[in-house]
Order: C-alpha cells, then structure tokens, then sequence
C-alpha cells in the first residue's frame, strides 16, 4: 500500500495544518460503507452467549444496540468527521466457531456529500467493545481483531472492495 503524499491528505491545509474539509461543493449521492470486527474469545464464553446465559443479559441485542448509537456519534468521537444524517446502520453478529468468536458486520449508508466508512468502522468498534463489557466476567482474555472496512461505494472514488475477501458490496438494506 502506497503512503499518501501531503497533497494527499484532504484533512491538511498548504501549510500543514489540521482542517475539517469543505464538503459544501460536493455532489450528493448514495454512499454505503460495510466494515467488520471479530471478537476471539474462548469456546466455553461463546457457548454462552449463544446458550443467552451470559449474566449481564442478551449480548448480541446490547452489542447491535451500542453499534447503531456509535455510528449515530461518529462526529463526537473522531476529530474532523462530519456530522451526517444516516439513513440506517445495520449491525449483524453471527458467531464463528472456528476463531472461537463473533464477527461484527456492520453497514452504514446515507445520501449525502460525504462518505460512511469512519461510522461503519466506529459501529463495529463499538459493538465489539460491547461484547467484550458484556463478557469480561467470564473471559477477559477475549480480543478484539481485524476491524477493517470491507467495502465502500457512491462518492468521486465510486466503489472499493477488500480484496482478500468475498465482499460483494451489495446493498444490504
């Protein structure tokens, strides 16, 4: 992977410093973004979350729950993000026998002038970090990997896929 040059780095003015960039100009158009987080934690604590027998309650209602405010926050959270008007974030968590663990699916989509990737990012994030609260009980050597973005669309750029993957970037809703 390439690094970025200065001219590169939307978020730097001439002189280098640190701005918010103008998206006023901007077209609008329908942008999706998917992003994932797996959660690898022992068998035992994945049996119990998927036997609902994990003291704190239901994990994957509270983790999908934590996931959608997160993205609905992303601007309070990372510097320089825009605060958007989400049509809808989805957060899907399907275990995975073979990690032991969760993985996080997350999409975010809007029709606007800018891109959703920081909030499907920040949506797994958080959701991850949310089984993690609901489980340390029982497992604190759980860890959170491979939170990555999977796929965006719409925008100047147009669509990008993750390569080592199956993503397929279809729309989701």
């Amino acid at each position: 992977m390439a690094a970025a040059g200065m001219d590169d780095l939307s978020h730097l003015d001439e002189r280098g410093r640190v701005r918010m960039v103008d998206v006023g100009g901007k077209d609008e158009t329908e942008r999706l973004a998917r992003a994932e987080a797996l959660v690898v934690m022992a068998q035992a604590t994945l049996q119990l979350i998927a036997d609902g027998a994990v003291p704190k309650g239901d994990v994957f209602a509270t983790a999908r729950l934590a996931g959608i405010m997160a993205a609905k926050r992303t601007h309070e959270l990372i510097p320089l993000c825009h605060q958007l008007n989400l049509s809808a974030v989805h957060v899907e968590i399907e275990p995975e026998p073979e990690l032991p663990g969760l993985r996080i699916t997350t999409e975010a989509w809007l029709r606007g002038r800018t891109g959703v990737e920081m909030e499907a990012l920040v949506a797994a994030s958080v959701a991850a970090l949310t089984v993690y609260d609901m489980c340390k009980a029982v497992d604190r050597g759980m860890e959170v990997r491979a939170v990555r973005l999977l796929a965006k669309s719409g925008g100047r750029s147009g669509t990008w896929r993750r390569p080592d993957t199956d993503e397929t970037s279809e729309d989701r809703r």
